[in-house]
């Protein structure tokens, strides 16, 4: 069961959003314009707020979805926070799209928010509070997601391996934006 389900969690974080709400919409494809993420917020930047917020939506649904599957299979957190880690895999690198997705930051909230959602709180939540500061999306995904790993190794330490590679994966996919960041050429909103 767990590998059927983290195979389904894999295909469906694969279905991005973004490309498909741009093409629905005649919009230019989110990798070939703007910052070149397929996520909420280039599609802020590139086809306004209401396609911004349904990739948004889009894009939590995958991750939280398996995660509860999951639970309802009666898989323990650990095999949980692995399915939802597919998930955000898909996101990253989605089949459908010849492996060019997002950064994963809101499937990642997505999948936080069905495993233990305080810490999916506290990652929205500092989430907010860096990008109000700021204006600095990629800036306030690498605050928010570190941020919950203390939470988790003291309140559910069986989820934080899965939850630790999760946090390697989408400072990985950042990097371009530290290097930005780093050289003071980041985007602000």
């Amino acid at each position: 069961m767990f590998w059927l389900l983290a195979l389904c969690a894999y295909l469906l974080g694969s279905l991005s959003f973004a490309i498909v709400l741009s093409r629905l919409n005649g919009s230019p494809d989110p990798r070939m314009s703007g910052s070149g993420n397929a996520g909420a917020t280039n599609m802020l930047r590139l086809a306004g707020r209401k396609l911004a917020v349904l990739t948004l939506l889009g894009d939590l649904c995958k991750g939280l979805l398996p995660v509860l599957v999951a639970n309802l299979a009666g898989l323990d957190l650990q095999q949980q926070a692995w399915i939802g880690v597919c998930a955000v895999i898909g996101h990253l690198f989605p089949v459908y799209f010849r492996f060019r997705g997002g950064k994963g930051v809101a499937t990642a909230a997505g999948m936080l928010l069905g495993l233990y959602p305080p810490a999916a709180l506290l990652a929205i939540s500092a989430w907010l509070l860096t990008f109000y500061l700021t204006r600095t999306s990629s800036l306030a995904a690498l605050v928010a997601t570190p941020l919950t790993l203390p939470l988790l190794a003291w309140r559910e330490p069986e989820a934080l391996l899965p939850i630790s590679v999760l946090t390697v994966l989408i400072v990985w996919r950042h990097r371009g934006n530290l290097r930005d960041l780093f050289a003071g050429r980041e985007r602000h909103f």
